[in-house]
């Protein structure tokens, strides 16, 4: 699997696997955390969600832009390290939300997420801008010996981001069962016990607002092991020692993102240095040269922003695993003995343990002269993540679930006689991770071959910029989540998936002239 691949491939993704621990655990608790910390509704905390992911993704442009203009890629690396760190730090501290500490502190908690982000924008994509330079010289190296051996350097580049993308998901298959663990182990040792729908129950009765669900919240409470006789003492405890687990998880962060540092300084060395690269080749062309250069690149950019442009409605569909799904785990899927949170490890395990077979797949058509295009997997990828909204509007209105508001006013019996087992979110993350593979890694491909190398970071950035485009819209999410009956919420997103991949297909001829 690793022939012919450039020796710095694997430290690399190895450098990103801290990121990537810590994208997960944000990933699986963020939307939850926000809820059970500060009362917010999954609608409101999903704004903050959406722009917390945004931002992770348009800072990589700013990060991109950095980059390309101090040609200092190792330096801002390592640096979006050490600011993603400190941002995890600020939310491994547990302070008690209050009504009369929530406003700053819902403040302090969105200064340390703009670190993250931040941090994470001078990271991410020029790491995988130093992945696309390995590529370009390995082809350069092997267009010495011939077309060929360029031929089959050129092949590698597909591959090699796909064994990048496995190897950081090994961080974000470990990632899921930190919040959770630290969480359950804190509460046991308080004297209490893991319940998913309590935390709202709490903040609506501190604040007033519990109204018909006193009883749910009795019933709970109880099964809890909190004092029902004393329920303002219990709902504050309970709070306070649940969230505390969580934030604790957050130093485990901090932890991975100091191993990211450690071997990414190692390997420094061995990574491409543009810098050096580029005085190095100084060629002088003529008007006619720098004429045709420019309609090659004009091209090449049309390209690009017309794949960005599906790329959106992609991540849009694909990142409601953080948003609408995890609310749907919560709310919707027996919690009992798994917590919600954990079913974020099963996006990692199949990118893991997928990504193989989709490379032999692959490997075999191209061996038979069978080659599928990077854009026209990328429709594909599309129609899968279809596949995985088309099966979840089917499951939905068979078992007649209401909107999630609705279905939260039913008694905690009934509630529970309704709530699916844990194979649906098997199934949905199955097909979601399928398209993601068909999708994200490639795509990562696709901006590596079609950016000028002058521009490496900066297309990157773009590609992180597409997503964070998305991410804004993941809020709409939550919020048909919320009001309609749930099979109309799958249905929008099964749409956008079609449209794009029928899109995608109408583009796929003049993008496979564009990238030869």
């Amino acid at each position: 699997m690793f022939k012919g691949h450039p020796k710095g491939l694997i430290a690399a993704a190895l450098s990103n696997m801290g990121e990537r621990f810590g994208y997960y655990i944000m990933n699986a608790v963020l939307v939850l955390f926000l809820c059970s910390k500060f009362g917010l509704d999954g609608d409101k905390a999903g704004i903050i969600y959406s722009i917390f992911y945004a931002g992770i993704y348009i800072l990589s442009l700013v990060g991109g832009i950095i980059a390309d203009r101090t040609q200092n890629y190792k330096g801002t690396i390592a640096t979006g390290l050490v600011v993603m760190a400190a941002g995890y730090i600020i939310l491994s501290i547990p302070v008690l939300a209050t009504p009369e500490n929530s406003s700053w502190l819902l403040s302090v908690t969105c200064l340390a997420l703009f670190l993250i982000a931040f941090g994470n924008g001078l990271f991410k994509g020029n790491l995988q801008a130093v992945v696309g330079q390995m590529y370009d010289n390995l082809e350069a190296e092997a267009a010495k010996d011939g077309e060929e051996a360029l031929r089959i350097a050129k092949s590698k580049r597909d591959l090699g981001f796909q064994i990048f993308y496995v190897f950081i998901n090994i961080g974000g298959l470990i990632a899921p069962f930190v919040a959770p663990a630290l969480r359950s182990f804190w509460l046991k040792a308080n004297g209490l016990v893991y319940d998913a729908g309590l935390p709202e129950l709490c903040h609506k009765f501190i604040n007033g607002t519990i109204g018909e669900q006193m009883t749910n919240l009795n019933t709970l409470m109880a099964a809890a092991g909190g004092d029902i006789n004393n329920m303002m003492a219990s709902c504050e405890n309970y709070l306070k020692i649940f969230n505390e687990g969580v934030h604790y998880s957050f130093i485990a962060s901090v932890a991975a993102m100091a191993i990211s540092l450690i071997i990414f300084m190692i390997y420094k060395k061995g990574f491409p240095t543009p810098a050096k690269k580029a005085a190095a080749e100084v060629v002088e062309y003529t008007a006619e040269e720098k004429q045709a250069m420019a309609a090659e690149i004009k091209q090449r950019m049309y390209a690009l922003f017309a794949v960005l442009g599906i790329a959106i409605f992609f991540w849009f569909s694909f990142h409601q695993n953080g948003m609408s799904l995890s609310l749907f785990a919560r709310d919707f899927v027996t919690s009992t003995t798994i917590p919600p949170e954990v079913w974020q490890a099963v996006n990692p395990f199949f990118v893991i343990t997928l990504t193989p077979v989709i490379i032999a797949i692959f490997s075999s058509l191209a061996n038979k002269g069978k080659v599928i295009s990077t854009p026209r997997k990328i429709a594909i990828g599309m129609g899968i993540a279809a596949c995985a909204y088309l099966f979840l509007t089917i499951f939905s209105a068979v078992q007649g679930y209401p909107s999630a508001d609705a279905f939260k006013e039913l008694p905690v019996e009934e509630q529970a006689a309704q709530k699916s087992g844990w194979w649906v979110l098997i199934v949905i993350y199955f097909f979601l991770t399928a398209a993601e593979l068909f999708i994200s890694p490639l795509g990562l491909s696709f901006v590596s071959k079609v950016a000028p190398k002058t521009m490496l970071g900066l297309c990157q950035g773009l590609w992180l910029g597409a997503t964070a485009v998305g991410n804004l819209l993941l809020w709409i999410g939550p919020l048909l989540y919320a009001k309609l009956p749930i099979w109309q919420c799958w249905t929008v997103f099964m749409v956008v998936c079609l449209i794009s991949m029928g899109v995608m297909l109408g583009m796929v001829k003049w993008l496979e002239r564009v990238t030869k």
